[in-house]
C-alpha cells in the first residue's frame, strides 16, 4: 500500500504561543492629586515584585495542563534518509546487495499511553498547587497593598508635620515682631529679640527639612507603586475613618479568606494527593502502544536498472527456449512459442522510470502494530514503602503548617484589632492635649505681650504645643496604620 505525501503528515506540529504581559505605566500628570485608591490601582499594575509573583500563575497553569496531558497519548514521529554505495557485500564467498547507488527514506509514527491511579492523583495535586499559587498571588497583592498604604500614610503624615512646621514658623515670626515691638517701647530687652530671632531661624530650618522629607516620602511612595517618581504629586488627606469592627466576625472572615492560610490549605491538599499517588504504586497500570512506519527508495542510475531488467528478461527468454528445445528433442510436448512472450517492452521501461520519480514522497507502508499490557509491581526493594512514608511525612508537615498559620492569623488579627482600639482611644486623648496646649500657647502670648512672662516661657509654651500637635498627628495616622495592619492580617480589604 502506497501512502502519498506521508512526510507531510509527519511534519504536522502544534505550536502554542502564550500571552505576553507588559506592565504599562500610567503615571499621574504633573501636579495631579493621587488618592490612595489611585496608588493601589497603579501598584497592582506596575509593582515589580507583584508582577514577578503573578508570573507564577503561568507556570502553575502549565503544570496543570501537563498533568491533564498525561491522559492523552504521547505521539512521536521520525523521518530519516540514507545513501548506500552501489557495491556488493561479500559474506562467506557470496555477494549480496546491489551494484547501483541507492537513496532511501523511512518514516514512522508511534503513540503510547500509560494510565494509572498515580496519573489521576498527580492531576489533582497539580490543580491544588495551582490553587496555592493563586493564593500566593493574592497574598503578594495584599503585601503590596499594605506596603503602599503604609507609605502613603507616611507621606501624608510628613505633609501634616510640614504644615505644622509652617504654622509654627508663622508663630515664631509673630513672636519676633512682638519682641521687637516691646524693645521699641522699652518693655523688652535685646536678649529677648535675639532669642526670638534664634527661634525663628531654627523654625525655618525645621520647615525646610519637613518639606524635604515630604518630597522624599512621595518618591518612596512611587517606588513602592513601581512607576517613575513624581515628587510634585499631591496626596489626598481625606481618608475614610475605619468602620466599626467586631472581632469575632473579623476572625471568621480571616479564617475563610486569608490568602496565606488558603495557600497552606491548598498545599495540604496537594500533599494528600501526592500521598495517594505514592500509594497507587501498589496498583496495576495500563500501557497502550501503536505504531506505523513506511519507506521509499530510489536508485541513482535509472539506466542501469533498465539495463538489468532488460538483461533479466532476455535471460528468462533464453532459459525458456533451452528448456523447450530439450523437451522437443526428447519427444515431449513443448511450448516454444510461449517463450516469445518474454519481451522487455517500452511500458516496462516507463514503469521503472515512473517508480524512480516518486521518491521521496511516495511511501510504502509497513504493517502497523498495536499492543496493550497490564503491569503489576510486586517488589522493588521497599522503595515504594519509602516513597509512601516520605509522602505521609510531607502531608503531616503540611497539616502542621496549616495549624500554625491558623494560630498566626488569629494572633495577628487579634493584635491588630487591639492596636486599632488603642490607637483610636489615643487620638481622643491627644486631641484633648492639643486643645490644652493651644490654649496655653495663646495665654502665654497674651501674657508675654503685657510683660507678665519672659520669652523663655513663651518658647516653652510653643514647644509644648508643637509636641502635642506632633503627637496628635502621629496618633491620627497610627489609627490608619493599625487599620491597614488589620486588613493585612485578615488578608483582604475590610471596607
Amino acid at each position: 500500500m502506497r501512502l502519498h505525501a506521508f512526510a507531510f503528515v509527519l511534519g504536522l506540529a502544534v505550536v502554542g504561543t502564550g500571552p505576553t504581559f507588559v506592565a504599562a505605566q500610567t503615571a499621574p500628570a504633573p501636579g495631579a492629586t493621587v488618592t490612595l485608591t489611585d496608588a493601589l490601582a497603579l501598584a497592582r499594575r506596575n509593582n515589580p515584585a507583584l508582577q514577578s509573583s503573578t508570573n507564577a500563575r503561568r507556570t502553575a497553569a502549565a503544570a496543570v495542563r501537563s498533568a491533564k496531558g498525561a491522559f492523552l497519548p504521547s505521539v512521536n514521529s521520525s523521518m530519516g534518509g540514507g545513501y548506500r554505495e552501489g557495491r556488493q557485500t561479500f559474506f562467506q564467498g557470496q555477494a549480496f546487495g546491489s551494484t547501483n547507488d541507492q537513496l532511501s527514506t523511512d518514516a514512522s509514527v508511534n503513540a503510547s499511553l500509560q494510565l494509572s491511579l498515580a496519573t489521576l492523583n498527580d492531576k489533582r495535586a497539580a490543580q491544588a498547587n495551582q490553587n496555592a499559587t493563586e493564593a500566593d498571588i493574592a497574598a503578594a497583592e495584599q503585601r503590596v497593598r499594605n506596603e503602599v498604604t503604609n507609605q502613603y500614610l507616611t507621606a501624608l503624615q510628613a505633609q501634616a508635620r510640614a504644615s505644622l512646621q509652617d504654622t509654627l514658623q508663622a508663630t515664631t515670626q509673630t513672636q519676633l515682631q512682638l519682641a521687637r515691638a516691646r524693645l521699641q517701647v522699652g518693655s523688652g530687652t535685646q536678649l529677648d529679640v535675639q532669642r526670638a530671632e534664634v527661634a525663628d531661624g531654627q523654625q525655618r530650618v525645621a520647615s525646610l527639612n519637613a518639606r524635604n522629607q515630604v518630597a522624599i516620602e512621595i518618591v518612596r511612595l512611587f517606588q513602592a507603586i513601581g512607576i517613575d517618581a513624581r515628587p510634585d504629586a499631591k496626596l489626598d488627606a481625606n481618608l475614610a475613618a475605619p468602620p466599626a469592627i467586631d472581632l469575632s466576625a473579623i476572625l471568621e472572615m480571616a479564617r475563610r479568606t486569608n490568602p496565606a492560610l488558603g495557600s497552606f490549605r491548598a498545599r495540604e491538599e496537594s500533599a494528600r494527593r501526592s500521598q495517594a499517588s505514592a500509594r497507587s504504586a501498589y496498583f496495576p497500570s495500563l500501557a497502550l502502544q501503536a505504531g506505523v512506519s513506511a519507506f521509499t527508495n530510489r536508485f541513482t542510475n535509472t539506466g542501469l536498472l533498465i539495463s538489468q531488467s532488460r538483461a533479466s528478461t532476455l535471460g528468462a527468454q533464453a532459459s525458456c527456449i533451452r528448456t523447450e528445445e530439450v523437451r522437443d528433442r526428447l519427444g515431449l510436448s513443448n511450448r516454444l512459442a510461449q517463450c516469445n512472450t518474454f519481451v522487455f517492452s517500452p511500458a516496462q521501461e516507463d514503469d521503472i522510470r515512473a517508480n524512480q520519480s516518486k521518491y521521496p514522497l511516495d511511501f510504502t507502508r509497513n504493517p502497523y502494530s498495536l499492543s496493550a499490557s497490564f503491569s503489576l509491581p510486586i517488589f522493588n526493594g521497599w522503595r515504594r514503602e519509602q516513597q509512601v512514608e516520605q509522602a505521609s511525612v510531607q502531608r503531616r508537615n503540611a497539616e502542621n503548617d496549616v495549624r500554625a498559620q491558623e494560630l498566626r492569623v488569629t494572633a495577628d488579627v487579634t493584635a491588630a484589632y487591639l492596636s486599632l482600639s488603642t490607637a483610636q482611644q489615643t487620638v481622643v486623648l491627644q486631641e484633648q492635649n492639643v486643645r490644652t496646649a493651644r490654649t496655653a500657647l495663646s495665654l502665654a502670648q497674651e501674657r508675654y505681650r503685657v510683660g507678665a512672662i519672659s520669652i523663655v516661657d513663651l518658647v516653652q509654651a510653643r514647644g509644648d504645643y508643637e509636641r502635642a500637635e506632633t503627637d496628635r498627628i502621629t496618633a491620627v495616622y497610627d489609627v490608619q496604620r493599625a487599620f491597614a495592619a488589620l486588613e493585612n492580617a485578615v488578608g483582604r480589604p475590610i471596607r
